[in-house]
C-alpha cells in the first residue's frame, strides 16, 4: 500500500473512532522537553518522573527515545544528560530511599531475549549510572513497571506477545559500583500484544494493558495466577489501542489510574480503588502544541513548583509537528480544573 493511501484511510478510522468515544475536555501543556536525538520516524517513547522532595521544581524526567537511548530532563524541559543504550523501549523507576533511585529500561536490542537494564539515577547530578542489565524473559521487551520489594525491587518485563514476566531484582553492593542481579520468579501470559503497565504498592495490583482488550489487574504476589479484565477497550471511555498506563495516588486507597487511549487521541481516567471511569481529557494545542497518539504516560501527585501545584502528568508526544517527536507536561490541577467544568 502506498504512503499516501496508508496515511489517508488510518486518518479516515482515526475520525471514525473519536466519533464514537465520549467526550473528553481539553487541556494544554506547561511546558515540553527538548525533542529526542532520532529526529526521523516513531523513536521518543516512555516517561517516568523523580521528585526532589526537597526542592521540588528541581525534579527530573527520565525518558527513552526507544532507537537510542535515554534522556534525563529537568521540569523546563531541556536535557540534563544522556545515555547511548540502544532500543529500549519503556522506563520506570523506583525511590528506595537510602539505596537510591532506581530506573529499570526495558531493552529490546535483541527481539528474542528481553534484557532490563538497570540504573541508579544521580539525582544531584541529574545523571544514569549503569548497574548492569538482567533477563526480562524469551520474546521482545516492551513494557516494564516497578515496585519496591523486601530485599530491593519487584520489576515486571511485558513482553510484547504477551507475556508477563515477574523479576526480582537484587541490589549487590552499595553505593555507584553495586551490580544488580535478578531472577524470573512468576510468569503469566495475555492472549495478544501487551506494552503499558503500573503498579500501585499500597493494594499491591499489577495492572496491565493488552492493546486490543483493555487494562488487567493481577496481584503482584508471585503465587497468584488470576488476573480480571477491569476495564474494557470498549470504544467509547477507552479506544485501542490501550498504551501507556499511570497512576496518580491519593491518601490510603483513591486517586485515578489514567490510560492513554491511542486510538482517539485521549487520555482515559478511573477512579480507585474501583476502577470506576471518571473522565477523559486531551492534550490540545496551545503554546507546546497537542499530543497525538501517546504511547507512554507517567504521572505523579505532590508539588512541583508554582506551574504544577498539584501534581505532574508527562506524555509522549507522537506527532509534535515538525520536529522529532517529544514529551509535554501537564499539570494536574489543570485536568482536575477541566473535569469539574464539564
Amino acid at each position: 500500500m502506498g504512503i499516501a493511501l496508508a496515511l489517508a484511510l488510518a486518518g479516515q478510522a482515526a475520525a471514525g473512532t473519536a466519533g464514537t468515544s465520549l467526550p473528553a475536555v481539553q487541556v494544554t501543556a506547561r511546558a515540553e522537553t527538548v525533542p529526542v536525538d532520532t529526529a526521523r520516524g516513531d523513536a521518543a517513547d516512555d516517561p517516568a518522573i523523580w521528585r526532589n522532595p526537597l526542592r521540588p521544581a528541581d525534579s527530573l524526567i527520565v525518558a527513552t527515545d526507544k532507537k537510542a537511548g535515554l534522556h534525563v530532563y529537568g521540569l523546563d524541559g531541556k536535557p540534563r544528560s544522556y545515555v547511548p543504550a540502544g532500543r529500549v523501549n519503556n522506563v520506570d523507576l523506583v525511590d528506595l530511599g537510602p539505596r537510591g533511585v532506581i530506573v529499570v529500561a526495558s531493552d529490546r536490542n535483541d527481539v528474542a531475549a528481553a534484557k532490563l537494564q538497570v540504573y541508579r539515577l544521580d539525582t544531584a547530578g541529574a545523571r544514569l549510572v549503569s548497574l548492569g542489565s538482567v533477563s526480562g524473559g524469551a520474546g521482545e521487551a516492551y513494557g516494564v513497571c516497578l515496585v519496591a520489594g523486601k530485599d530491593g525491587l519487584e520489576a515486571f518485563s511485558i513482553l510484547k506477545h504477551g507475556a508477563i514476566q515477574q523479576v526480582r531484582i537484587a541490589l549487590a553492593g552499595e553505593g555507584a559500583g553495586g551490580r544488580a542481579e535478578g531472577r524470573i520468579v512468576r510468569s503469566l501470559q495475555l492472549a495478544t500484544q501487551t506494552e503499558g503497565c503500573v503498579v500501585d504498592p499500597r493494594s499491591g495490583t499489577l495492572y496491565v494493558g493488552e492493546e486490543d482488550r483493555g487494562i488487567w489487574a493481577f496481584s503482584t504476589d508471585p503465587a497468584s495466577r488470576k488476573g480480571a479484565l477491569v476495564a474494557e477497550a470498549d470504544g467509547r471511555q477507552l479506544v485501542a489501542d490501550t498504551e501507556g498506563l499511570t497512576l496518580l495516588p491519593v491518601g490510603a486507597r483513591g486517586g485515578w489510574l489514567i490510560a492513554s487511549s491511542q486510538g482517539d487521541n485521549a487520555y482515559a481516567l478511573y477512579r480507585l480503588p474501583g476502577m470506576t471511569p471518571a473522565g477523559r481529557f486531551r492534550i490540545a494545542a496551545g503554546k507546546f502544541g497537542a499530543t497525538e497518539e501517546t504511547d507512554g504516560i507517567a504521572a505523579m501527585p505532590g508539588r512541583f513548583g508554582a506551574i504544577y501545584p498539584d501534581g505532574l502528568f508527562v506524555a509522549q508526544d507522537g506527532h509534535n509537528g515538525a520536529a522529532a517527536q517529544n514529551f509535554k507536561l501537564v499539570s494536574w490541577r489543570d485536568v482536575m480544573a477541566a473535569l469539574r467544568r464539564r
